[in-house]
C-alpha cells in the first residue's frame, strides 16, 4: 500500500532545540512548504491555522470547509488534509505536540477541549470581526514570543496557548451547541473507545469486542456513544473503516479487492456495498469523483 506522507513537527521549526513547537504567519508559512502542504498529507502534531485574508477550501478527511478571513482550523494528529488558497491568503499557523501541552499541564488532556474531544467533532471555528480581532492579537503574541528568546519562553508559550484554547473552546461550544460538554468519565471513555478503534478496527469490527477490551457491557459503551455523539458504536467501527477506504482508494494504486482485504473484508461485494450504503457511492463512484 502507499502510504501518505506524514510530516513531523521538527521539519517545520526554524529554531534548534524547539522540536515541539512552530509558529510562523500563513504567508511565510505557505510560501516554505506551498508543495507539501498542497497535496494530500498527514501530521503526528496538533495544529492551529487562522486566517485573516484570503479564500479558498481546507479538505480535511474527505470534508471540504470554506477559508475565509476569521476562519481558525483545528486538527489532531493522523487526520489527512491538504490546502487550496488564493495569493493573498494569510494569518497566522501554530504547530504542537501533544507532550508541549501536557508537559506544562501535567493534570490536564489535550483532549479535554470540546474540538479535540472526539475525532467526530467539527475541526473549525468561524469567528465575526470581533472574536477574530481577540483571536489576532493572541496569535501575534505567540508568534512574537516564538520568535524572540525571553526569560521563560516555553512557559510563555503554553500559557498564552492555554488561555487561546479556553477562549476558543467558549466560542466552539457556543457555535456547535451538539457538542456540548458530557462528563469527564464519558469523555475518557470516548476517547479510549477511538484509541482502541483505531488500534484494531482492520481485524475488529464487532462493538462487543470493545466492550469487553474496556471491561465493560456493551449496552453501556453503546449508551456513553450515544450520549456522547448521538451515533452508536457500530456507527464509530465503520465509520473509520470507510474514511481508511477513501484514503487507500484515491491515495494508493491497489486495485479495490485487495484494498478491501487489506481493510479485512475477504468478500469485495460486500464490502462495496457496505461503502455505498454508508458513503452513497460505490467505490469506483468514489474514485471518480475525487481523482
Amino acid at each position: 500500500m502507499k502510504n501518505i506522507q506524514v510530516l513531523h513537527i521538527g521539519e517545520f521549526g526554524r529554531q534548534e532545540g524547539y522540536p515541539y513547537f512552530y509558529s510562523n504567519t500563513f504567508r511565510e508559512h505557505a510560501g516554505s512548504f506551498h508543495e507539501t502542504i498542497t497535496v494530500p498529507h498527514k501530521h503526528d502534531f496538533f495544529i492551529l491555522v487562522l486566517f485573516t485574508r484570503g479564500h479558498g477550501v481546507h479538505e480535511i478527511d474527505f470534508n471540504s470547509y470554506e477559508i475565509r478571513p476569521g476562519s481558525i482550523f483545528l486538527m489532531y494528529p493522523g487526520q489527512t488534509h491538504y490546502w487550496e488558497f488564493s495569493q493573498d491568503a494569510d494569518g497566522y499557523v501554530v504547530f504542537h505536540t501533544q507532550e508541549f501541552y501536557e508537559m506544562h499541564y501535567i493534570n490536564r488532556s489535550i483532549h479535554g477541549f470540546p474540538f479535540y474531544y472526539s475525532a467526530q467533532n467539527p475541526p473549525c471555528l468561524y469567528l465575526e470581526e470581533p472574536d477574530m480581532l481577540k483571536a489576532i492579537t493572541v496569535f501575534r503574541e505567540i508568534h512574537s514570543e516564538y520568535e524572540g528568546e525571553g526569560f521563560m519562553k516555553m512557559q510563555r508559550l503554553a500559557s498564552s496557548l492555554d488561555l487561546l484554547y479556553i477562549d476558543l473552546s467558549r466560542l466552539y461550544l457556543r457555535d456547535n451547541s451538539a457538542e456540548s460538554p458530557v462528563s469527564a468519565t464519558y469523555m475518557r471513555r470516548i476517547r479510549q473507545l477511538e484509541q482502541l478503534i483505531e488500534k484494531h478496527y482492520i481485524e475488529e469490527k464487532q462493538p462487543s469486542a470493545y466492550a469487553d477490551m474496556m471491561h465493560i457491557s456493551p449496552k453501556h459503551l453503546n449508551r456513553m456513544v450515544k450520549a456522547s455523539l448521538r451515533k452508536t458504536t457500530s456507527d464509530l467501527i465503520a465509520e473509520r473503516v470507510i474514511l481508511e477506504a477513501k484514503r487507500l482508494l484515491v491515495h494508493s494504486q491497489n486495485s479495490f479487492t485487495e484494498i478491501a482485504r487489506a481493510l479485512g473484508y475477504e468478500d469485495y461485494a460486500y464490502f462495496s456495498r457496505l461503502f455505498k450504503l454508508k458513503t452513497g457511492l460505490t467505490p469506483s463512484e468514489f474514485v471518480h469523483k475525487y481523482k
